[in-house]
C-alpha cells in the first residue's frame, strides 16, 4: 500500500484542490491485493473538476458543522456592501434610533413563552454577531422566511443602549446560499 507521501497527498503543490487531495488520499489508503502489488501508482491529478466555493462550504457544514475557510458572508461582503447591510462590528459606533440594514447568518432563534410571541434572533457576519427582534406582527407575516432561511437582511431600526446593541426589525428577506451551519432553533 502507498503512503499519503508517497502519492503526494501531503505536498501542497500537487494537490492543487480539495477533490485532489481527496483523490490522492484516496488512492493511499485502498488496499491492493496480490495481482496488483507490483504495479506502480501514477501520481496523476484528480479527474474531477476543482469545488466551487459553494460547494466547498457545503461539503465543510454537511461533514463537521464548520468551515475552517472564511464565513460564508465574507463572500457575499462586495454585494453586501452595494445592498447597504451593515457589518456586525461596526453597529456599536451607530447611534441609537438609526435605521439600518444586517444580514447574516441565523445562529439563533429563541421565541420564549414568556416572551408574548416576540421572536429573537441571533445573526452572524464574518466579523460578529447581532441581535434581532422581531414583533408578533412581524412573525406572522414573514413566518417561513424566519424559521427556515439560514441566510436574512434584516431592515430595521438599531437599539444602542448602554451598549447593548440589537435590531429591531421592520423588514426580512431571506438571502440565497444554503452553506450555514446549523442554527439553534426554537422549533
Amino acid at each position: 500500500m502507498a503512503t499519503l507521501a508517497e502519492v503526494g497527498a501531503l505536498n501542497s503543490l500537487d494537490a492543487q484542490h480539495r477533490r485532489d487531495a481527496l483523490w490522492q488520499s484516496g488512492r493511499a489508503a485502498r488496499a491492493v491485493g496480490p495481482l496488483l502489488e507490483e504495479l506502480r501508482e501514477s501520481n496523476s491529478a484528480s479527474p474531477l473538476a476543482q469545488m466551487s466555493t459553494e460547494e466547498r462550504l457545503s461539503a465543510d457544514f454537511r461533514g463537521t458543522g464548520l468551515t475552517i475557510g472564511r464565513h460564508p458572508m465574507a463572500y457575499r461582503r462586495k454585494e453586501m456592501n452595494a445592498r447597504g447591510v451593515v457589518r456586525a462590528i461596526d453597529l456599536r459606533r451607530m447611534h441609537n434610533g438609526k435605521p439600518v440594514r444586517v444580514a447574516g447568518s441565523v445562529i439563533v432563534r429563541q421565541r420564549p413563552g414568556t416572551a408574548k410571541g416576540f421572536v429573537f434572533l441571533s445573526l452572524e457576519d464574518e466579523t460578529g454577531i447581532m441581535n434581532a427582534i422581531v414583533t408578533p406582527d412581524l412573525y406572522d407575516t414573514y413566518r417561513f422566511v424566519l424559521v427556515s432561511a439560514p441566510f436574512l437582511l434584516i431592515d430595521g431600526v438599531l437599539q444602542n443602549i448602554d451598549n447593548v446593541i440589537s435590531i429591531k426589525a421592520l423588514a426580512i428577506e431571506a438571502l440565497q446560499g444554503s452553506a450555514a451551519a446549523r442554527s439553534h432553533d426554537f422549533h
